[in-house]
Parts: structure tokens; C-alpha cells; sequence
């Protein structure tokens, strides 16, 4: 079998079939991997630009070298060669160009479409009927709203699940924050008009529901039904505190404002979130960017996978406020605009309230930069401790823990987190469900969940330098003999740590105990380098409680009646309204099970054997 001859790159050859129309380019290198995505109005002159003898940018002279081919694509206009461009750097992940990794979707408030609609949390496709409010910038935003709707609005926030199966209020109600239309404690007409109330005020109409709640505050004192006055009075109490929380400017309006701040090759985009006048929130972003990049480049390329990305389009503003300038300003205002099919515009020069604005989120991020600057460095400090402490002479570049939880023996779950030279990298991040083994057997639990993560490994995946394992000797031993099982072809297998618990578990008293030798060691309780195998481990922990106890919370929120052949949702709110709850109808006979409407005797008799094992 013959070699084929690799054919060296000729740029002068290649650049003089290029058209001198827009278009985008790719660049691959020697293993055909696409290592630099472009745009150009004019391609040919474009791409002659990077073969020049005189180029003085590092990383333009880093990239020519490795290239070995380049792809054209010819594009109608440079609009359409920007949004095929951002297209292709989001499937391709090239490691020249600056990328955005923002992969998480946005929380949503939702207001179902029930009888007695819910609001609720969401996160993820739309496919649930009722209206969305957000984007929210996070959980912690939604769910903070949430609570402080529940206040000021009887609305129900419980599941469909609960709710169905009511037959008297819950807690909630007595604590008037919810209505109970489970339970008819609520007309439908009193219901509806809350939600109609609900829903002006997410869309920012504050004044609005006051208005409304004022009149019908009015109306009741008139016919001296002086209670429901008083709970209107107390609405419209809450409601005015909350617009006084959150009046933050009288500019009306919504817009986007990006403050931006790069420096030690860490690049942070601060965005405000102006809805209707009002700070509706706030994230960071920091976008992965090749060394030697210019601001440029860094802010239009965020610009554009930003707003060019499907889960932003439904809720680009029609301002968008900036502080640097960039030379493609306004190619991006079109294509964006072309995209989300609305026009939009970006600013840079801006004064008043949107300059005060500018200046919040420019401080921002550069006090976001500087903690990410200072904990990096932190880390860094502590592996290279971490290093000394082990002995170890190459660097470690990648180290994992894995933990068990469970609660006697329920609902298993492994977990196994990543820590690299910037701390932890949670896309890397595994959780295992632990099934066919013995409950509370840890050691089973153990050796499954590392089978599962070393099997088929090769050396070209991704192998950790350092592999703890929060235990003793026991599950060490165990994680020890499945790494040797499955990593015996690897060039460079894992080194096993155990980390088990001093005395009265106290943090600082911890015993390390190295996998094959098995010799014990310790470090001072303030030494930076046991501080970051307490970090990884106190993280795994974390994530294993975690995954835990979001298993045995939906295992239990599955109905030991459901489980029954032939009850439905219907039928078990029947028997638990008829007889009073699940205990009442656990302790049922057949014969009293049998009272029960539409519950047969042969259902009945399968009831009573199902609920007795």
C-alpha cells in the first residue's frame, strides 16, 4: 500500500481563481480540520491580505502556518456573508476564531393555559400552551420573581400533578398565597380576573394593575364588603413597593447595553437588560478567544454570534448600546436586523440616562474581568502546590472526583466532576444513575460508575492526570482494580487518590492515600493544595447529593396508585377525595374500596393486593 503524497499549500496559485465578490472562507489544516472560519466583500483581496511578506499580526502569522487548504463560499451580498459566516463558526467551533460557548437556554416565566391557568418555571422548548415571559438572565431571576408573584397574586405555582389531586387547600392557601381553585375555594370569574391582573404586570404594565385594583378596592368598600377591600387595599400596598424597587430610570423603552472589557487575554461582555425602562437583568459572558486577538474582532464576532444565535433572535430589542466602535458596526445593524426581521440598531454615542447605563455595565465588566483574572491566578497557584506536594514533575492538566450518594440505599447516583488549570469545567461534568446492584453498596456502586467512565477510553480521549476518589481504602481499591482493567492499553493512565474523612469529618484532617502503593499522607489543613482537593471534592459531592435527590424526588412524586393497572389520574383523584387521603386508602377493604364510584369489584380486589404487595 502506497502513501499519497501530501501536495504542499500554494497561496499564489490558489488566489488566482478567488473572485473579488463577498463571501465567506474556511481554512482547514493538514488533518482537514477547519481551523479559521471568515467573511469578505471582497474575497480576493481579503484572503491575499493574510499572504503578504509584511504581516505583523502574531496570530495571523500563526494561522497561515498551519494552513493547507482554504474552501470559498460566494454569498449574494457581505449581510448574507455574515450570517453564513456566524452559521458556520457555530458548526465548526474553529479554534482561530473567538467563540461564544453560551449552549444553555434561557429561563421563562409561564402562564399556562389551563382553567385554572399556573405560573410556572420554564426552561427549553415552547411546547407547553399559555404565554412566556422572559428571557429571564438566569434561574435565580425567575425564581425570585416567582416568589414575589406568589405574594401579591393568589395565582397556583404547584404542579399539574398536585393539583389535581387535591381535596382540601394546601399550605399555601392558608398562608394567602394561593386561591385554591383545586378545591372550588375561588370562583372561576375571581380567578380569571387575577390572572388578567398577572399578566400586565409581566408585561411591565405596573400602573395599569393598579389602576384596576384601585377601582375594584373602591367598588367593594361601596357594597361594604369591606374584606375584599382590605386584601385589594393590601394588593395595591405590595404592588407600589414593588414599582418603587424598581423604578431605576424614567427612560422608557427596551434595549440591550454591553459594556466591554479585555485585557490578559480574557475578554468579558457585561449585558444589561432594559425592558420597558427597567434593569430586567444582567449576565456576563466570556467568550473562548485565540492569543493575540484584537478588540475588534473580539467585540464584532461576539456581537454576531450573540444576536445572530436562534435563542436570541425571538428577543432582540430594537436598540443595542456599546461603548467601543467596530468596523463592521453597521453590516452587523443588517444583518441582525435581516435576521430577526425587525430593524435594529446599534449605538455607541450615547448621553443621559443611556450613557449612565453604558457606565454600569462597562464597570461591570471590568470588575468581572479582574475576580476572573485573580481567581485564575489563584487556581494556577494552587495546582502548581498541588504538583510539589505529589511529586509530580509534568503538569496537571486535567484532574476528576467521583462521589456516591444515596440515601439508605434509595435512588443511587455517582457522580464525576472536572477540574482543569482554571478550575472547574462543568461542560464536562457526569452524572450515572447506579442500577443492578445491592442497595447501600457503595463499593458496587463505585466500580460501576468507573467502568462506565473508562469504557472504550482510548488515548486520544480525554484521560485525567488525577483521578480522587471520595473514600477510604475500600472504594479506592475498587476504583483501582476497574482503572487497571480498562485502562491497561493507555499511555499515560490516571494516578489514584482516595480522600477519606478525618476525625469527626472535619475539613483540614483529611488522610490521602495513593492508589497502588497505598501509602497514606497528609497535608497541613492551610495548605493551597489541600484547599483544591477539597474544592474538587466538596464539588462532586455536590453534584452527586444533587443528582440524588432530584431522583428520589421524581420517583416519589410518581403515585403508588398510578403504578396500579387501570388507575388513571381520574381514578386516584377519586379514591383520594372519596376516601380521604392515600393512608385511608391503604387501609381500605375491598368492600369499602368498593363505594367507591367507578371502581369495581375486580378493581377494587386490585387495589387492595397491588397496595399490599
Amino acid at each position: 500500500m502506497t502513501t499519497p503524497v501530501l501536495i504542499p499549500f500554494d497561496p499564489h496559485e490558489f488566489l488566482k481563481t478567488v473572485s473579488s465578490s463577498a463571501g465567506v472562507y474556511r481554512m482547514y489544516d493538514a488533518a482537514d480540520k477547519v481551523i479559521y472560519v471568515g467573511k469578505a466583500k471582497d474575497l480576493k483581496k481579503r484572503l491575499s491580505s493574510y499572504f503578504r511578506t509584511n504581516v505583523d499580526n502574531i496570530k495571523t502569522q500563526a494561522l497561515v502556518k498551519n494552513i493547507a487548504n482554504i474552501d470559498v463560499t460566494v454569498t449574494h451580498s457581505e449581510t448574507d456573508a455574515l450570517i453564513l459566516e456566524n452559521d458556520y463558526i457555530k458548526q465548526y467551533m474553529p479554534k482561530y476564531n473567538v467563540l461564544l460557548r453560551d449552549d444553555k437556554s434561557y429561563p421563562y416565566i409561564l402562564l399556562s393555559k389551563h382553567k385554572h391557568p399556573r405560573l410556572a418555571y420554564h426552561r427549553g422548548s415552547r411546547r407547553d400552551k399559555g404565554q412566556y415571559f422572559g428571557p429571564y438572565p438566569n434561574g435565580g431571576a425567575v425564581r425570585e420573581s416567582l416568589h414575589l408573584l406568589q405574594k401579591i397574586f393568589p395565582i397556583r405555582q404547584c404542579s399539574d400533578i398536585y393539583y389535581k389531586s387535591r381535596s382540601r387547600p394546601c399550605l399555601q392557601y392558608q398562608l394567602k398565597r394561593c386561591s385554591a381553585p383545586c378545591v372550588s375555594k375561588v370562583t372561576d370569574e375571581e380567578y380569571g380576573e387575577q390572572v388578567k391582573l398577572v399578566e400586565l404586570f409581566l408585561k411591565g404594565k405596573d400602573q395599569q394593575v393598579i389602576s384596576k385594583l384601585v377601582t375594584k378596592m373602591e367598588l367593594a368598600a361601596q357594597i361594604f364588603d369591606y374584606e375584599h377591600a382590605a386584601e385589594f387595599r393590601d394588593q395595591i400596598s405590595a404592588l407600589r413597593k414593588v414599582a418603587e424597587q424598581q423604578e431605576v430610570t424614567t427612560a422608557s423603552g427596551n434595549m440591550d447595553v454591553i459594556g466591554v472589557n479585555y485585557q490578559s487575554g480574557i475578554a468579558c461582555f457585561h449585558i444589561l437588560f432594559i425592558r420597558t425602562g427597567k434593569i430586567f437583568g444582567s449576565r456576563s459572558y466570556y467568550p473562548a478567544i485565540p492569543a493575540n486577538t484584537e478588540l475588534n474582532e473580539v467585540l464584532s464576532s461576539f456581537i454576531s454570534q450573540f444576536y445572530l444565535s436562534k435563542e436570541t433572535q425571538r428577543t432582540v430589542p430594537t436598540d443595542i448600546i456599546i461603548g467601543d466602535m467596530c468596523e463592521e458596526l453597521h453590516q452587523l445593524e443588517q444583518a441582525i436586523s435581516l435576521s430577526i426581521g425587525k430593524n435594529v440598531s446599534i449605538k455607541s454615542n450615547v448621553r443621559g440616562e443611556r450613557a449612565s447605563f453604558l457606565r454600569l455595565a462597562q464597570s461591570n465588566a471590568v470588575n468581572s474581568v479582574v475576580t476572573k483574572l485573580a481567581h485564575k491566578n489563584t487556581v494556577e497557584q494552587r495546582f502548581l502546590l498541588l504538583q510539589e506536594a505529589l511529586e509530580i514533575n509534568e503538569a496537571i492538566s486535567r484532574m476528576e472526583c467521583f462521589d456516591i450518594s444515596h440515601t439508605m440505599g434509595e435512588s443511587t447516583v455517582a457522580s464525576c466532576v472536572v477540574f482543569n488549570r482554571e478550575g472547574p469545567y462543568k461542560a464536562d461534568y457526569r452524572r450515572y444513575n447506579i442500577n443492578g446492584i445491592t442497595p447501600g453498596d457503595d463499593y458496587a456502586a463505585m466500580a460501576q460508575a468507573i467502568s462506565r467512565r473508562f469504557d472504550k477510553v482510548t488515548n486520544d480521549g480525554k484521560i485525567p492526570d488525577l483521578l480522587f476518589i471520595d473514600g477510604g481504602i475500600g472504594q479506592l481499591r475498587i476504583a483501582q482494580k476497574i482503572v487497571d482493567e480498562k485502562c491497561i492499553n493507555l499511555d499515560n493512565p490516571p494516578t489514584l487518590i482516595g480522600v477519606a474523612k478525618g476525625e469527626g469529618r472535619k475539613p483540614g484532617l483529611e488522610t490521602l492515600i495513593f492508589g497502588e502503593s497505598e501509602a497514606k499522607f497528609s497535608l497541613d489543613s492551610d495548605s493551597p493544595a489541600l484547599h483544591l482537593i477539597q474544592h474538587i471534592r466538596d464539588e462532586s459531592h455536590r453534584f452527586a447529593i444533587t443528582g440524588h435527590r432530584n431522583k428520589r424526588q421524581k420517583s416519589r412524586n410518581v403515585s403508588t396508585l398510578e403504578s396500579i393497572p387501570g388507575i388513571g389520574p381520574k381514578r386516584r383523584k377519586v379514591l383520594l377525595q372519596f376516601l380521604g387521603g392515600i393512608q385511608e386508602v391503604k387501609s381500605a377493604s375491598v368492600a369499602e374500596l368498593t363505594k367507591v364510584p367507578g371502581i369495581s369489584t375486580e378493581m377494587a380486589q386490585t387495589i387492595y393486593d397491588s397496595l399490599r404487595g
